[in-house]
C-alpha cells in the first residue's frame, strides 16, 4: 500500500491576532502543519511576524476577493481580477520575503468557472500546488457550520476527526482543511465559537495517537516537491 501523507493546513492566517495564536498553537501543540495567509486582513503583518518565529509551518497564499478586508472587485471582468490575485500575491511577497508554499483561496473562490482559469495561470509560474489541482486530495469536512450561522460541534470533534483520518485519508498526499482560532474579540465573522472547538480537537493528544497508530505521515506543503514552474506570456 501507497504511503498516506497527511498535511493539515489552517486558514484565515492573519485574520485577527486571536486567529494567529490559534494558528500557532495548533503547529506547536498540535498537528497543524501549513497555513494559508490573508495578505488583505488587519493581522497579516503579524502573522508574517510569527510564521519567521515558526519556520517549520508552511505558509501559502489564501487569496480573498469576497471577504470584508477585500477590495470590491467585479468577478466578471478578467482583467480585474487577474490584477487583484496578483497583487495579493505581491503583497504576499513583500510580507514574507519569499513565495508561498502553496494557493487558496477564501470560500474556495478561485474554482469559480470564471475565475478558475485566472488562478491557474498566476499560480503556474510559482510551480506549487493550487487547491484542486489534483496534487494533493482535499478534505473540508472538518467544519463546524454546515448551515450558515448554525454551530454543529460534532463536525469539529476529536470522535469526527478521528472518523475523517480513519475512513478519508487514502494514500499519497491529503489535506485537511481548518479554521483554529483564540476569541479575543477581535474577529467579526460567523465562524468565531467553532474555532476554539476546532483548536481543542487539534491540539487533542489522541487525535496525534490516532495518526501514528494509523501509520500517517504528517508533512506539510513545503515537503511537497514542486513541479517545474511553468512560464506564461
Amino acid at each position: 500500500m501507497s504511503e498516506r501523507i497527511l498535511i493539515v493546513n489552517a486558514d484565515d492566517f492573519g485574520a485577527s491576532p486571536g486567529v494567529n495564536s490559534g494558528i500557532v498553537e495548533a503547529h506547536t501543540r498540535g498537528i497543524v502543519t501549513s497555513t494559508s495567509l490573508m495578505v488583505l486582513c488587519p493581522a497579516a503583518s503579524d502573522a508574517a511576524r510569527l510564521a519567521g518565529e515558526h519556520p517549520e509551518l508552511a505558509v501559502g497564499l489564501l487569496w480573498d476577493l469576497d471577504s470584508e478586508a477585500a477590495r470590491r472587485v467585479d468577478l466578471d471582468d478578467p482583467v480585474a481580477v487577474m490584477t487583484e490575485l496578483a497583487r495579493q500575491l505581491d503583497a504576499f511577497r513583500e510580507l514574507m520575503g519569499r513565495p508561498p508554499t502553496h494557493v487558496d483561496s477564501h470560500h474556495h473562490i478561485h474554482r469559480e468557472p470564471e475565475i478558475d482559469p485566472i488562478a491557474r495561470k498566476l499560480a503556474a509560474p510559482l510551480g506549487v500546488p493550487l487547491r484542486g489541482d489534483g496534487r494533493v486530495n482535499y478534505i473540508g469536512g472538518f467544519y463546524g457550520q454546515w448551515e450558515h450561522g448554525v454551530t454543529d460541534l460534532h463536525h469539529v470533534s476529536v470522535e469526527f476527526l478521528t472518523w475523517i483520518l480513519r475512513n478519508e485519508v487514502v494514500a499519497g498526499w491529503t489535506e485537511i482543511g481548518c479554521h483554529p482560532g483564540h476569541l479575543r474579540g477581535d474577529l467579526a465573522t460567523t465562524y468565531y465559537s467553532e474555532r476554539e472547538v476546532e483548536l481543542a480537537t487539534l491540539t487533542d493528544p489522541r487525535v496525534r495517537h490516532e495518526i501514528d497508530a494509523l501509520g500517517i505521515r504528517l508533512a506539510s506543503y513545503a515537503d511537497l516537491e514542486p513541479r517545474e514552474p511553468i512560464l506564461t506570456e
